[in-house]
């Protein structure tokens, strides 16, 4: 039997990719080619409020989203929480033909995915995990959107776009409206933010951006990114608008959409501006380059830290089956401020 055919006979597909933004934006192309493989097939996203919020009334190819609970190692990364006996039951009465799972290597979300009751699962798979019907194995260093479309292939998938790309609604045009009137053209977006601390550029080196490219500059960030959105503002030397917690994610879209460019670091943001066309210029650990760096340089430029070791104790950080170190230094520090400035004019003679 092929183990790389498409299906016969699927009406439902249930994806499993219940984490953060940057990470459904690189696997928006793996939904797309399996989209296309299946087109009336009706695709449900097994996700997280955020994902049924963004994707409410969007196009594209999720049809519908199941807000998970919290489930360890499926919809959180705290432990002790067990999937209930009663959303099995739900999303078997859904009667799926291909469960697919492309939220990790394996541990926790192949049970669950395997419980769903459909007729073919397909996957990523460690050694330590179970394997579904069909796999390709999880590895380190492997580029995230690659690795998801080598899944969709295991079911008939074929590339189409290599890069996301996100529809726009009315109602990200006036989010932006309402938090912001009518952005002056020639817009360049900062986001000095980053879930981890370490993947952090510091915020003086973004005003230092900010003042030298001669731009009207907004800075984003969430709500608890306030504090570094107003270190950036308060340390430059021309005005620039502070935008923390002031858009949801369709609102953001929008916003990234008016500007010209955006630099940022390596984070959901990033991604969300290049999926609405904008040209970007992000800062990047090594490592996480390759897993999540842009695909394309026309209009994307990453700057890569080569830095190897945490800065503070000099534990290594190219293994990732290490433990961590408890130290949240910028390992990124080292990317000269007059690099990102000199790529991002580049880009912006192109504008």
């Amino acid at each position: 039997m092929d183990r790389t055919a498409r299906l016969d006979g699927i009406e439902r597909i249930a994806v499993l990719r219940a984490n953060a933004l940057g990470d459904f934006l690189l696997a928006l192309p793996a939904l797309e080619a399996l989209k296309a493989a299946y087109p009336g097939a009706s695709m449900t996203l097994l996700g997280t409020a955020w994902h049924a919020a963004f994707l409410d009334g969007r196009a594209g190819p999720v049809d519908e989203v199941v807000v998970l609970p919290p489930i360890t190692g499926v919809s959180t990364m705290e432990a002790g929480h067990r999937a209930p006996a009663e959303l099995f039951e739900r999303l078997r009465e859904r009667r799926f033909g291909l469960a697919v799972q492309i939220h990790g290597g394996g541990r926790y979300s192949n049970p669950f995915v395997r419980g769903l009751g459909a007729r073919t699962t397909a996957g990523l798979r460690t050694p330590d995990a179970e394997p579904l019907d069909r796999w390709v194995p999880y590895v380190p260093y492997q580029h995230e959107t690659l690795r998801f479309l080598e899944v969709a292939a295991l079911v008939g998938g074929v590339a189409g776009r290599l890069e996301p790309w996100v529809a726009r609604t009315g109602a990200d045009a006036a989010e932006v409206a309402a938090a912001l009137g009518e952005p002056p053209a020639g817009l360049v977006a900062l986001h000095p933010g980053a879930m981890d601390p370490r993947r952090r550029w510091p915020a003086e080196f973004f005003a230092a951006v900010g003042d030298r490219l001669d731009r009207p500059i907004v800075v984003t960030g969430s709500e608890a990114e306030r504090e570094l959105v107003e270190r950036v503002t308060e340390a430059m030397r021309r005005p620039a608008v502070p935008l923390a917690g002031a858009l949801g994610v369709g609102g953001l879209a929008a916003l990234y959409a008016r500007c010209d460019l955006l630099v940022a670091n390596d984070t959901g943001p990033r991604h969300l501006a290049a999926a609405v066309g904008t040209a970007t210029v992000g800062i990047y650990w090594c490592g996480n380059l390759i897993n999540a760096g842009p695909l394309t340089r026309s209009r994307h430029r990453p700057l890569v830290s080569w830095t190897a070791a945490c800065p503070v104790c000099g534990a290594g950080g190219l293994d990732p089956a290490a433990e961590r170190c408890a130290h949240d230094p910028s390992w990124v520090a080292d990317i000269p401020v007059d690099v990102v400035v000199e790529q991002a004019r580049e880009l912006l003679r192109g504008a």
